[in-house]
């Protein structure tokens, strides 16, 4: 039996369940379906796609054969980079909540700052995004807004002419890749910081790491004592697997804590295994992440 998932608290008082569910890659259709009814069965409540995963429609279809009541799940959706702009980001939202079958969403996140395809147009584009979305935030369609992979130069630029706050910001952060200045930066600011990827997608387990030599002293597997120094630090890890035994794994993570210096030598590993997309040269319209 899984144990339950506690929760932060955002900086409008919502609470967020500090360990999420990633479908990134997870094809839409029976495949999304049986990881994320899987993942609900286990325990986890928090479920975290995107537009541009082409898989809203399989997991709406779980939550609502899930049987579980809404108010007790947390479900957050991204505008993908082509999507930007105010009337644009509307009817994004919209398609977005339907093929989710919801009402309301929990979290709404802009992708990626898309500073390279917009260029000189960038600054205007997510200003206009982001006045969508604090229509939608005020309008009570969604509970929080926030950023994904924005930088604080961007959201000090999106701050020069908004009115709210991102809530959350999602990273690319795993050993071997903390991030350590925009962690600060959103630390000082009440932003919460969320893992993507919080497993080097795999490319944790493939190069040096004191975490291997850690199993046997807290009796967990690589990815637990990975998942643990994520939730430490704070964060809102949202780790991904379509096997069953690994999603139950990978929730298995609120009985132990490492200790300081277990702690210190993870957050001290030299960078390791970052997946190359930076959010100010990223220059795709396509599928990544």
């Amino acid at each position: 039996m899984c144990k339950a998932a506690k929760t932060l608290e955002l900086r409008n008082g919502v609470q967020i369940p500090v360990l999420g569910f990633g479908t990134w890659q997870v094809a839409d259709g029976q495949p999304v379906y049986d990881a994320v009814t899987t993942a609900l069965e286990c325990g986890y409540t928090h479920i975290d796609t995107a537009s541009a995963y082409y898989n809203e429609a399989g997991i709406g279809k779980a939550i609502d054969d899930s049987g579980l009541s809404r108010d007790g799940l947390f479900i957050t959706t991204k505008l993908w980079n082509t999507e930007q702009g105010y009337e644009s980001t509307l009817e994004s939202f919209a398609r977005s909540m339907e093929r989710l079958r919801l009402d309301y969403l929990d979290l709404f996140l802009v992708h990626w700052p898309v500073t390279y395809i917009f260029q000189d147009q960038y600054p205007q584009k997510m200003l206009d995004t982001w006045k969508a979305f604090e229509e939608l935030y005020r309008g009570k369609k969604i509970r929080a807004i926030g950023v994904s992979n924005f930088l604080g130069h961007h959201i000090d630029k999106l701050m020069e002419h908004s009115e709210i706050l991102p809530m959350v910001n999602q990273l690319e952060i795993h050993p071997g890749y903390n991030q350590r200045g925009i962690v600060a930066y959103c630390r000082e600011r009440g932003i919460i910081v969320e893992p993507w990827s919080p497993l080097a997608s795999g490319r944790m387990f493939n190069y040096d790491s004191p975490i291997p030599g850690m199993t046997r002293k807290y009796g967990k597997t690589a990815a637990q004592i990975a998942l643990r120094w994520h939730l430490q630090n704070g964060w809102v890890p949202l780790p991904k697997s379509t096997t069953p035994s690994r999603i139950a794994e990978n929730f298995d993570v609120f009985d132990f804590e490492l200790d300081d210096a277990d702690m210190k030598a993870i957050d001290d590993m030299p960078e390791s295994g970052f997946s190359g997309y930076h959010p100010d040269d990223v220059g795709f319209l396509e599928n990544l992440g």
